[in-house]
């Protein structure tokens, strides 16, 4: 197996980068959700309700991979709001993996897919 020496001394600042921007992603799109829940919401197809939740889980989610403070479950919950969102484009929208316009689920696949990587390798050093 090739690697590069000295690589996994940089783990844990990878692992912190790939938190912020999760967080980062993650805390707009919720932020977004609660500032307007009922344009949000008529745009998603969803009640405002629901989305007011969805945009409260997804800035807990946010503020909670930001600090590393039960990172590894905010990341799975995580992974569960963007499955729904898949569920919602495939079987409601049906939309293709690569959807016309960017609104295919390859989007949320790769957040999934970033989600899966904090879930399995934890954290990293580089937390609260």
């Amino acid at each position: 197996m090739f690697t590069i020496p000295g690589a996994m001394a940089y783990a844990d600042w990878s692992l912190l980068l790939l938190r912020l921007v999760l967080a980062l992603v993650f805390g707009t799109s919720g932020f977004n959700h609660l500032r307007h829940p009922k344009e949000r919401a008529a745009s998603i197809g969803m009640s405002v309700p629901f989305t007011v939740f969805l945009g409260g889980a997804e800035c807990a989610g946010a503020m909670a991979l930001a600090a590393g403070i039960l990172a590894q479950w905010a990341a799975l919950g995580l992974i569960l709001v963007m499955l729904g969102w898949i569920y919602k484009k495939v079987v409601e929208w049906k939309t293709g993996f690569w959807g016309e316009k960017s609104m295919g689920w390859h989007y949320e696949v790769l957040l999934i897919t970033m989600n899966l990587v904090i879930v399995t390798m934890g954290p990293g050093k580089y937390s609260l």
